[in-house]
């Protein structure tokens, strides 16, 4: 089973520290961000990756290569200066991942979900990790409901960034930019979504000032280093 990692995000509100270097290469327990998502996968059977990158995604290429100094064969989806967005990104890496089922996470989250325990043949199009609701999106994204994705129901809980997906997601797609929620939604509006809620260590590492809590947590030893 193939795994992505999306990795095109610009980075806008982490500025300035992504002034001159992709989000994805920010550094926590002295790692980068998609360098721990690279081990983590590894770590769990997920040896051939594809990566989406966008400005400065060279150096994304630089640091990883082709994977092999982790165990891993990577490959890259250039999206060039301006990035498709989460869904667009993945529709253009449809080649790349080939016709079944796989996972995608996204760079910028820290979390110690195992990822061995996602379903390698989901039940539906999509199968995506929920967690609770952090302090800076208290609304929420999807309703659970007995293990499926529904809308417009209370309570919500946040998409996690990390889900499988089964290609046929995308055939009401066209090329271009757009959101992974765009698709999600209108699959989990046909009841094709299916899910779970993750209890565990989850940080959307989006402004500094979550990476410099992110950093602090671990320097305490509430977080463990993944």
């Amino acid at each position: 089973m193939k795994a992505m990692i999306l990795a095109a995000g610009r980075g806008e509100r982490m500025r300035p520290l992504t002034d001159y270097i992709p989000k994805a290469l920010l550094s926590v327990g002295g790692k980068s961000l998609i360098q721990h998502q690279v081990e983590r996968l590894v770590g769990a059977g997920f040896t051939e990756i594809v990566i989406n990158h966008a400005s400065f995604g060279e150096q994304i290429e630089s640091l990883l290569g082709d994977g092999k100094a982790f165990g891993a064969a990577i490959q890259y989806s250039p999206e060039g200066a301006e990035p498709l967005e989460t869904g667009g990104g993945m529709l253009r890496a449809l080649p790349l991942l080939g016709p079944a089922p796989f996972v995608a996470v996204n760079a910028d989250v820290w979390c110690d979900y195992p990822y061995s325990q996602l379903p390698r043949d989901p039940p539906a199009l999509a199968h995506l990790v929920l967690v609770d609701n952090p302090h800076h999106h208290p609304k929420g994204d999807f309703a659970l409901v007995r293990g499926w994705v529904v809308l417009n129901q209370t309570p919500r809980l946040t998409f996690s960034g990390i889900g499988v997906y089964r290609p046929a997601l995308f055939d009401e797609c066209e090329g271009g930019r757009f959101p992974l929620a765009m698709a999600i939604r209108m699959a989990a509006a046909r009841g094709l979504v299916s899910g779970e809620h993750y209890r565990g260590a989850w940080v959307d590492v989006g402004t500094p000032e979550r990476l410099a809590r992110l950093k602090a947590s671990m320097s305490k030893g509430k977080l463990k280093a993944l």
